[in-house]
């Protein structure tokens, strides 16, 4: 059950699939985002903490992004098309830290260990 499932959403062998990726691509690239940039920190404590492991440029330039694209669609407008085609939508930087975090978490969980802190949500 679980490779039918792969194997629909994978876009190398589903045609559907592929489509959806290119329209999700076409949209971030208007306003210049990352695939990476829509995750909400608020959302989850692991996304919180792979956020802040992550070098301070690469979270400035994330908050850039987001500024960027919420001043673009209060306005209407979408990037310069010179900008738009220089946007690499699926190209990840947050990804590999929150797997990691992820990852120790569940190590954690395994081993019983008592939490590091106490994480809660604001």
């Amino acid at each position: 059950m679980a490779q039918l499932v792969k194997a629909i959403l994978n876009p190398q062998k589903n045609w559907f699939a592929a489509l959806h990726k290119k329209t999700i691509a076409n949209r971030l690239r208007k306003y210049g985002l990352r695939y990476d940039d829509l995750y909400d920190p608020m959302e989850s404590l692991d996304i919180k903490e792979a956020l802040a492991r992550l070098p301070r440029e690469i979270v400035d330039a994330r908050n850039q992004r987001i500024l960027r694209a919420m001043d673009l669609s209060m306005k209407h407008e979408y990037l310069p098309k010179d900008l738009e085609a220089q946007q690499t939508p699926f190209r990840s930087y947050l990804t590999d830290m929150l797997a990691l975090v992820e990852r120790e978490k569940a190590e954690r969980e395994a081993l019983g260990a008592l939490p590091l802190q106490q994480r809660t949500l604001p």
